[in-house]
């Protein structure tokens, strides 16, 4: 029981930092992508919009006790979808300052370049 352990923990060990690895060399890919994209100027109508928030206990170091013993970080990205001429929709990530003008049925010119929201220019 004791070989398979020893042995079991480097494989784990391995498979998480490949899966780092991979994470990584897909977030360079898609912002490489992105940079050869031609950015875009489209008609579009704001579909829908929604957040994703999520909370990170962390332990202070040397305090292990009752609530003032970790620390929550909380992190929420925004996501707006529009829906161009053609019928498509993209789901882009947008800062909260841009998400918080942004309402469900606007419509005007949205620039992208790849799957980067650059601007949305709301009609009068």
């Amino acid at each position: 029981m004791f070989n398979i352990i020893e042995m079991l923990f480097p494989v784990i060990f391995i498979l998480i930092f490949i899966i780092i690895i991979f994470i990584f060399i897909k977030g360079i890919a898609t912002w490489h992508k992105n940079n050869n994209s031609p950015r875009l100027t489209v008609s579009a109508k704001i579909v829908a919009k929604r957040q994703n928030t999520t909370h990170h206990n962390q332990p202070n170091a040397g305090d292990m006790s009752g609530a003032h013993g970790y620390h929550t970080t909380i992190s929420t990205t925004y996501y707006v979808t529009f829906q161009v001429e053609s019928g498509d929709r993209m789901e882009m990530s947008v800062s909260g300052s841009e998400y918080g003008t942004l309402a469900e049925g606007d419509k005007g010119t949205l620039t992208f370049q790849g799957t980067r929201f650059l601007t949305f220019n709301r009609e009068n």
